[in-house]
């Protein structure tokens, strides 16, 4: 075997070991035989509501095992297919059999991200809350920026982008906004830009050209639906209607149709301008905080999953600083990941996804992810 298709070899089994170690393979093959034998019971269509989530566990559960198989058998054909020609002294078929290994790697890789997303809300719709910290308009600008960059990004995957809240800045920019992104999987991709997000760069906004350091804060949290329990005392919620900001006809701008509730326990914040009718909003609104209380007493588990292994460089969820400098030329480099990139949309597919994946292959392996001290 030429050291090329070994390669190759290694990188498919390597994905796929660690598929199996997240899946926990024997028990997730009983899991299958378990929910198949179910779905062939017609009295469990007696609830659609459990009917619906075992039929996504379902398709879940499968779609992982069946890639696992594919891969493992395609793999075996293609080795097949390398000694069948060394034996015969074919290059041409050498050449066919390591190209087969090539590109079986590379689905390795990718269809390896969509199995490691089997969080329990990984596959749901994803609210993104954009808020520009201290600085004015520079931090405005950087705000926006960030917006349409998840936008962007969201639209290359086929996604579909609704916008909820719209808080646009004074001179330009915005104050604060909030997306969801409706898309298999949205969460799961976009959960791990929660935090920080740094940019340093000559301002356009400066008459001296000085350089400026601007903050926003990106916060990810998932769409759920009436599967997760959420209680939340109506005592403790403060409901505040205001008039909706932006373009929107002159009923959105000559009506208290926004509604913003508050959390006062947690000081959880959602609000909603989207819609024209109040109680649409308020309906919003109380997802959006449902949501943020869901995502908050997930990251407390982990953090308290986690807390023996804590350490001062370790990056948990939600709790990185993610900085870029803005450098001649419009050139954007993202200094978490070295990734240089021409426009703020192409930042985020050179940088979301690989960390991504590295942070999924932490979660399964325990081994934590080593990132440079930036600040």
């Amino acid at each position: 075997m030429r050291a090329e298709g070994q390669a190759h070899i290694e990188r498919i089994e390597a994905a796929l070991a660690l598929v199996r170690k997240f899946l926990d393979w024997d028990r997730a093959l009983r899991r299958l035989d378990e929910l198949n034998a179910r779905v062939e019971d017609p009295n469990l269509w007696n609830n659609p509501k459990e009917a619906e989530a075992v039929m996504k566990e379902r398709r879940r559960l499968d779609a992982a095992v069946t890639t696992v198989k594919d891969i493992s058998a395609r793999m075996a054909d293609a080795i097949e297919f390398v000694e069948l020609g060394e034996m015969e002294g074919d290059e041409a078929t050498i050449d066919e059999g390591v190209a087969a290994l090539a590109a079986l790697a590379e689905r390795a890789d990718a269809d390896k991200v969509q199995a490691l997303l089997g969080g329990e809300a990984d596959a749901n719709d994803t609210f993104i809350e954009i808020h520009a910290g201290a600085g004015g308009t520079e931090s405005q600008d950087w705000a926006e920026m960030l917006l349409r960059m998840y936008s962007r990004w969201a639209e290359k995957r086929g996604f579909k982008v609704d916008v909820i809240e719209y808080q646009a800045g004074e001179q330009a920019g915005i104050k604060s906004a909030t997306i969801q992104v409706k898309g298999e999987n949205a969460y799961g991709y976009a959960k791990t830009e929660s935090g920080v997000h740094r940019l340093v760069r000559i301002s356009p906004y400066d008459s001296s050209a000085r350089r400026h350091t601007s903050f926003s804060s990106v916060w990810v949290f998932p769409v759920i639906d009436d599967s997760f329990e959420i209680e939340i005392n109506p005592a403790d919620l403060k409901i505040d209607t205001y008039r909706a900001s932006g373009a929107g006809g002159q009923h959105v701008n000559t009506t208290d149709s926004a509604v913003r509730i508050t959390h006062v326990p947690s000081g959880i914040i959602a609000a909603s301008q989207q819609d024209r009718s109040q109680h649409k909003n308020r309906e919003i609104a109380m997802g959006m905080l449902k949501s943020r209380l869901y995502e908050e007493e997930m990251r407390k588990r982990e953090e308290a999953a986690n807390a023996e292994h804590a350490a001062k460089s370790d990056i948990g969820w939600g709790h990185q600083i993610r900085s870029y400098v803005l450098q001649p030329y419009q050139m954007v480099k993202d200094l978490r990941t070295g990734v240089t990139s021409p426009t703020p949309s192409d930042v985020l597919d050179g940088a979301l996804d690989p960390f991504m994946a590295a942070a999924l292959a932490q979660r399964v392996t325990g081994e934590k992810v080593a990132v440079e001290d930036v600040d």
